[in-house]
């Protein structure tokens, strides 16, 4: 098996490639990781048999805080060895064992690896969990998302139903487009910085640049009040999964329970487009250490459940 470095030039190979890998998403094109410009030392890997056919890739960068070690990727919530059938069972294993090989000739002495969660998977495609297993990996992290089975979707609780009732009865208004970017992003920083003293992790700037790339894959929908924005997400669409990025309101729209009102309209529409699942995302703080029970409760409401995102840890010395 071979291990060749990425480059720039092969960015239409690599792109090529996710729009048929098992778990890939667009956060996986190098479209997306390369909107990160040079805040990232990238490492990603190829991986190909000794014939030179492709059978997988491996985004990855260099750790921000520490340039020993290697992490699949600092820029995007998952990522993992991406795969189309040719690295099942043993394969996998003896692709780990290469790219472990890899790394530690460069110098690195640890990978941190972000499994990509299962209901991304468009095939089963867990063959790297066994096989950080066998190679001795330990978990290190456990984030707890809630998401919902669009075709088992239990119903929503009765507080989630009269939320979304008296949202429209109190005339909040659902609507969509880019139009709302700049007043839906005052409502999200207001809300982080009330919530969790926190900002965003995409700017306007940030957040207008990835939607120009990926238009058909980022949307943006609000609840309105008298021609206020007043509530709204931030949604990524992938075959499997619409996700809701940034989930935000104002203390008048938590009132009006504009949010309910603009969930039950993004769930529904995930639905009739196709998608196996919708997903809120994770409720942690604290590297997983921490649940927001009361968030995770709200999401689950609507009828979610858990889905973990899993975080290894190879030691590539060993």
């Amino acid at each position: 098996m071979q291990i060749l470095p990425y480059e720039e030039q092969a960015a239409d190979r690599w792109d090529e490639f996710t729009s048929c890998a098992y778990s890939a998403t667009f956060l996986h094109t190098r479209r997306f990781l390369s909107y990160h410009g040079s805040r990232y030392k990238d490492t990603s890997l190829f991986i190909q048999d000794e014939d030179g056919r492709l059978l997988g890739l491996l985004p990855a960068a260099v750790d921000p805080v520490n340039d020993l070690q290697v992490i699949s990727d600092p820029g995007i919530t998952y990522g993992g060895i991406l795969q189309a059938g040719k690295l099942r069972g043993e394969k996998m294993l003896e692709a780990f064992e290469s790219v472990k090989s890899h790394f530690a000739m460069r110098g690195f002495e640890l990978l941190k690896y972000k499994a990509v969660p299962y209901i991304y998977h468009r095939v089963s495609a867990s063959d790297d969990l066994y096989a950080l297993f066998r190679l001795g990996a330990a978990r290190y992290r456990c984030d707890l998302s809630c998401a919902i089975d669009l075709a088992n979707r239990p119903m929503p609780s009765q507080r989630r139903s009269r939320g979304m009732r008296k949202a429209l009865k109190n005339g909040v208004v659902i609507e969509e487009g880019t139009r709302f970017v700049a007043a839906l992003w005052t409502v999200l920083e207001e809300n982080l910085t009330r919530e969790h003293d926190t900002k965003p992790v995409h700017s306007v700037a940030d957040i207008r640049k990835l939607h120009s790339l990926f238009p058909d894959k980022i949307e943006f929908v609000v609840a309105s009040m008298d021609a206020a924005v007043i509530a709204g997400v931030v949604l990524f669409s992938s075959p499997q999964v619409v996700h809701a990025q940034y989930i935000a309101s104002t203390l008048d729209g938590y009132r009006m329970c504009a949010l309910d009102a603009v969930l039950e309209h993004c769930i529904t529409k995930a639905k009739q487009r196709g998608a196996r699942y919708f997903d809120f995302g994770i409720s942690n703080e604290e590297a997983g250490r921490y649940l927001n029970a009361g968030l995770y409760q709200f999401k689950a409401e609507f009828g979610g459940g858990g889905v973990a995102h899993e975080f290894y840890e190879l030691d590539l010395k060993a």
